[in-house]
């Protein structure tokens, strides 16, 4: 089967904009240098200050066994970190260290979370959002038979994540996780271009079941109800889309190292 990188779009304005209107809730953005919000009784982010990369880069040595030093994991159970930003990183190893998060491979990394302080997750999470997200490669084969007939595979997702579906009240993903994936460290909508497909697809699964732990619900409610509408052919392409999306300009810029006698990283 045939693969190929996706490129993301920075057009598109129209179904941005329309789409926004769907997916914006009442959750009021944040600065991403402000104190973090947390439904956690047992990690207080209140007191804490802007991550520090270099101290995160020493706290984040024992996370290199699963997802890379620089973030970027090449096993698919471990979701890719690089290029994530320092507020959701830290929220997330939040729910984890305090049992609110346990699906997945969660629960290994609980002995790697617990004893770390809220200054210390905003340290490695600002360590990880410097580093540079790769991407890998969505599936190009030709769909067959159902409603998408005719279309390549990625396709299926691209049209999701660009425009959405009003009919059945689905908005664009890139309403909240922008053209190129690159999330939105404000409201802590997280970096999904270049994710494993497998981690993506069970993540959209387990928002589509409408179960979670989380004491704060708002965030899980909002994907909840946007997967609960997806087909399971229509989270596959999206999932593969996703491992594909990536900024043109990376394109360019590899292009241009290598041309100038240099090895593209």
């Amino acid at each position: 089967m045939r693969h190929a990188r996706v490129l993301a779009v920075s057009a598109l304005a129209v179904s941005l904009l329309a789409a926004v209107a769907v997916a914006q809730t009442s959750i009021t953005p944040l600065p991403d240098n402000g104190p973090i919000k947390t439904a956690s009784l047992e990690v207080d982010f209140s007191k804490t200050t802007w991550g520090d990369p270099k101290a995160g880069q020493t706290k984040a040595a024992a996370c290199a066994a699963c997802h890379s030093a620089d973030g970027n994991s090449t096993v698919e159970m471990y979701p890719s970190i690089a290029g994530q930003s320092e507020r959701y990183s830290a929220q997330q190893m939040a729910l984890i260290a305090n049992g609110q998060r346990t699906s997945g491979a969660s629960a290994a990394m609980v002995p790697f979370v617990q004893d770390l302080t809220p200054q210390d997750m905003r340290d490695i999470g600002a360590y990880f959002a410097t580093q540079k997200a790769t991407a890998g490669i969505a599936d190009d084969g030709a769909v067959t038979e159902g409603p998408y007939a005719g279309k390549k595979f990625f396709e299926i997702g691209q049209q999701l994540y660009r425009g959405g579906d009003a009919e059945r009240g689905i908005p664009a993903c890139m309403a909240c996780h922008g053209p190129t994936g690159a999330g939105n460290p404000g409201p802590a909508y997280p970096h999904i271009s270049g994710q494993h497909s497998a981690y993506v697809a069970r993540r959209l699964q387990e928002y589509q079941a409408g179960t979670t732990q989380e004491t704060d619900k708002a965030h899980f409610q909002i994907m909840a109800t946007i997967a609960k509408s997806l087909t399971e052919q229509e989270i596959q392409a999206l999932a593969s889309y996703l491992q594909g999306l990536h900024n043109r300009a990376d394109d360019v810029a590899a292009a241009a190292t290598v041309a100038g006698g240099t090895q593209a990283p």
